[in-house]
């Protein structure tokens, strides 16, 4: 039987950061809900071969998946809203297919012609593009490119889609975001933007089969008329999507735009089944009406850009909801915090997170957030860098180590607490070389940490080349901060917790990229309910 896979092909116009990735999310999602099965992936094009080595002030977070591969943070919504994992096939960057078109080439599998952009480049994205679909787990795999169109770097990639949408013919189908802006000196909304973002479009020979108008506006009919006839669209696929209280509306906003109905017919699917989303439904219910109210401090070092903890901020929400409760997380610069102002600035908040990072700026804040908070005795979460300054404070504080340190931030220091993992010693890379992905932990029975998860095995995402320091933690156990999660493989301590401590847990792995609108990570929801305690 021929593979009867559909693909859509998400492209923006006008302005970036208009929501391609939400959009493509909440269509899968409907997808999924009317009883078919959808995946995501994202093109990204800029050189780099992964987000893993990019500041997040360039690029957000970088979000890791179950195989390792360190992607972008739209990856993070596909998840959120599908409840299904993602993997190194979800996320290619420019840099990745150039990479792979150059070994190609230099191991003489083009036979020696010249190789140019049309057609081994995008020969190499068009294969990568159909790779999910070509598994046949998928009926609908939707491709969101990054960047806008008229972008230099996007070109391959709008030049890919021109040519499969040709290939596949009936199979596929273009959806174009765009802009609708209001100007309040006119008091009205204008469609000249979305009109030249189309005419640029049709003039890489992309003809889009949808419109998906981002405005702040309702978008009246007249206008919506108007929008179909200059593009050369119906005028029920002019979609308005409206800007929302919380990512979350969006699926059901596209819902009440009928943006599925719109996809199904245009493929001549049949609609199956009325959309199931009465969880959902009842999460955003919840959301939306929460019972209890608190604020949790979350100490890290990039708070200025909103989307550096973004996996850590809907993490949050989830557990919020599962608590029928309004988390209210203030983030706090861990530079701004020592030893003398920290009772000050932390005094008043239920809970405390410290955040995941790299590097020594703000170390010493987040030393003294954790002294607060375990002496305090208030609730605490410490993620990868934020278990490890765990340990450094209780090695100098409780054990008496002065010194004690990751050899990340001191590499003389005489108490390596925190030290690289013997195969990493011989690493000089950046790009993919840290211990990434799902990894085993075995969890001790009666800890802190089995009664979280309420089982004794589980698997966790990790992000990290510093590890606890193996042969200080008899010393560590004998003063009361027991290593209950234990990763059987390479007997790394992956979580640590304090004995008399309401709540105070440390973790290694990165429990927020696993956490989803279905399934709110334990470790969140059980942090909260504590804090509400």
């Amino acid at each position: 039987m021929p593979n009867s896979t559909k693909y859509i092909f998400v492209t923006g116009g006008v302005s970036s950061s208009l929501g391609k990735g939400i959009i493509s999310a909440s269509l899968a999602k409907l997808l999924q809900s009317r009883g078919y099965c959808a995946t995501i992936q994202k093109f990204d094009p800029y050189l780099n071969v992964d987000p893993g080595t990019m500041n997040p002030y360039e690029h957000g977070e970088c979000y890791v998946t179950n195989d390792g591969a360190e992607t972008d943070l739209d990856l993070g919504h596909y998840e959120r809203f599908l409840n299904v994992p993602t993997s190194q096939a979800n996320n290619v960057t420019t840099g990745r297919i150039y990479q792979t078109v150059i070994n190609k080439e230099r191991e003489g599998a083009y036979l020696g012609k010249t190789v140019q952009v049309i057609p081994h480049i995008t020969d190499e994205i068009k294969r990568r593009m159909k790779l999910l679909g070509d598994s046949g787990n998928f009926d609908f795999v939707i491709t969101e490119l990054g960047g806008t169109v008229g972008d230099i770097e996007s070109l391959p990639y709008v030049e890919s889609v021109r040519q499969l949408k040709w290939e596949l013919g009936g199979n596929s189908l273009v959806i174009h975001l765009t802009l609708v802006p209001y100007l309040s000196a006119a008091g009205e909304l204008k469609t000249k933007p979305t009109q030249h973002s189309v005419k640029t479009l049709l003039e890489y020979g992309v003809q889009p089969d949808i419109l998906v108008c981002r405005t702040e506006r309702h978008l009246p009919q007249d206008l919506r008329k108007k929008i179909a006839l200059f593009c050369n669209v119906t005028t029920n696929a002019v979609i308005e999507s409206i800007d929302a209280e919380s990512i979350y509306d969006v699926p059901i906003l596209m819902m009440k735009e009928q943006l599925d109905k719109v996809v199904l017919s245009k493929l001549k699917l049949p609609l199956k089944q009325d959309p199931d989303l009465v969880n959902w439904k009842d999460f955003l219910g919840k959301l939306k009406n929460p019972v209890h109210e608190i604020d949790i401090a979350a100490v890290g070092k990039y708070i200025e850009l909103k989307d550096a903890y973004k996996s850590i901020s809907e993490a949050f929400i989830h557990a919020g909801v599962s608590n029928e409760t309004k988390v209210n997380v203030k983030w706090i610069s861990s530079e701004s915090l020592t030893a003398e102002n920290v009772a000050d600035k932390l005094k008043g908040f239920s809970g405390i997170l410290v955040a995941p990072g790299f590097g020594d700026r703000g170390i010493e804040g987040k030393i003294a957030t954790v002294k607060f908070a375990r002496e305090n005795k208030i609730p605490f979460l410490g993620i990868c860098l934020g278990m490890q300054c765990a340990v450094i404070e209780f090695g100098r504080n409780v054990l008496g180590l002065k010194d004690a340190h990751s050899t990340e931030m001191n590499p003389d220091t005489m108490n390596p607490v925190i030290a690289l993992m013997e195969e990493q010693k011989k690493i000089t890379a950046k790009g993919g070389t840290m211990r990434l992905g799902e990894f085993p932990c075995n969890l001790k029975k009666a800890s802190k940490a089995a009664s979280v998860y309420n089982k004794t095995a589980i698997k966790e995402r990790h992000r990290h080349r510093y590890e606890f320091n193996n042969s200080y933690l008899s010393k560590y156990e004998d003063a009361g901060m027991t290593a209950s999660g234990i990763n059987p493989e390479g007997n790394f301590v992956e979580i640590v917790e304090i004995k008399d401590h309401p709540w105070f847990i440390g973790v290694q792995f990165h429990p927020e990229y696993k956490s989803t609108v279905e399934s709110p990570h334990p470790l969140f929801v059980k942090f909260i309910k504590a804090s509400l305690g």
